[in-house]
């Protein structure tokens, strides 16, 4: 796979992703929040909850699962950043905050959507 069909699933998988978490009335906050070499795919709020969301696709379990992906050193990078979007974004300190995860397996024309509440904590 060449790395921009890499790069167009992973949007693909986002926006998938994106759209399912809109339609469990969650509410959007920011995508793709970026911190020395970490990266929240999406950020969502739901009540006094903030929501910080890893998106993982996977066509097969091949090279293993889409939760197997989400290890621990991935895990402590989206947790390294966000405390980063936290210190930025001070008003947002006051809110509950969990990690979710959103893996989608299967093909483009006929993806599975799991929605993991609460997959990991700080």
């Amino acid at each position: 796979m060449s790395r921009f069909g890499r790069v167009e699933k992973g949007r693909w998988a986002e926006n998938l992703a994106y759209r399912y978490l809109c339609e469990q009335h969650l509410h959007p906050v920011t995508r793709n929040h970026r911190y020395r070499g970490g990266e929240i795919d999406i950020i969502m709020q739901q009540d006094n909850t903030l929501i910080f969301v890893e998106v993982r696709y996977r066509v097969d379990q091949r090279y293993g699962s889409s939760a197997e992906s989400v290890n621990l050193q991935k895990q402590q990078h989206i947790i390294k950043t966000a405390q980063h979007f936290l210190q930025k974004y001070p008003h947002y300190q006051q809110f509950i905050c969990r990690f979710d995860a959103v893996l989608i397996t299967g093909n483009m024309a006929s993806p599975q959507v799991q929605w993991l509440q609460d997959a990991f904590r700080a």
